[in-house]
């Protein structure tokens, strides 16, 4: 069984043919979906879909692009919506200096109500890091100093100095459709020093489809395709790699119940 542990449902929703892309992804043999919350005031839609839906689940977060509209100052309101059955993450948070649409202070005080929302809930937190990589470290140990966390780097793009530094703080990579793209050779290099124990695999649907699907609409059935890439980047054949990624998510999102036909 295959899991898209980070899709964005709400979008793909938009194209009203939801049901069909969540029936394309159970007969490419994904079994469960986490799908993400990029802003509070979407909450109510985001949980909506996963209580709709067998084997969706969902998470709770701002997304550092909603920072001045939406960033936290404390992990309360997180707290209170991740008691919900369904929600199994923190997230997505984190740091984006790349388009900054928010400030980096707003940024950073939101994140560090994340990660103080994750130590407290004990469920994942979900890190969106684009050039941001000091401060992305800097934030993670400074929240890790004060008590572990469970986590993960979503839709990995850095270098080795922030996977080292995430792998010495017990978190996860998870690796998007980028792994299949020709210019990614540094990302390549810098994943195959991860331990297969610490991957996971996403689509970040819509976003980011890999290839051959490059240029369409991601959708979560495409993480075939990761999953392909990425068991060829580690030399062990597909098969094991499934198997190893769906462990590594159930055991990262423990709040996720394995579906009965996986065992």
């Amino acid at each position: 069984m295959l899991v898209d542990s980070h899709c964005h449902l709400d979008y793909l929703a938009r194209d009203e043919d939801l049901d069909a892309v969540i029936a394309r992804a159970r007969r490419a043999g994904v079994g469960t979906l986490v799908t993400i919350c990029t802003r509070l005031s979407e909450f109510e839609a985001v949980y909506a879909i996963a209580a709709r839906y067998r084997d969706v689940y969902c998470s709770v977060g701002v997304h550092p692009h909603e920072a001045d509209g939406e960033g936290q100052r404390s992990p309360d309101r997180l707290l209170e919506l991740a008691a919900r059955d369904k929600v199994v993450g923190i997230g997505e948070t984190g740091l984006d200096y790349y388009y900054e649409h928010s400030g980096k202070a707003r940024q950073q005080a939101s994140f560090r109500a994340h990660i103080a929302a994750a130590r407290a809930s004990g469920l994942p937190l979900i890190v969106h890091s684009r050039d941001a990589d000091d401060d992305t470290v800097a934030l993670l140990r400074e929240g890790h100093a004060e008590g572990p966390f469970p986590g993960l780097i979503h839709c990995f793009t850095a270098g080795p100095e922030l996977a080292r530094a995430a792998l010495d703080m017990g978190l996860y990579i998870s690796v998007a459709g980028i792994v299949t793209f020709k210019n990614a050779e540094g990302l390549r290099d810098t994943l195959r020093a991860v331990p297969a124990e610490r991957l996971l695999v996403e689509t970040d649907s819509p976003y980011l489809a890999p290839v051959p699907k490059r240029g369409k609409r991601n959708e979560p059935a495409y993480v075939v395709h990761t999953l392909a890439a990425l068991a060829e980047l580690k030399g062990m054949p597909a098969e094991e790699m499934e198997r190893i990624s769906t462990d590594n998510m159930f055991r990262l999102f423990a709040k996720a119940a394995r579906p009965a036909a996986d065992g």
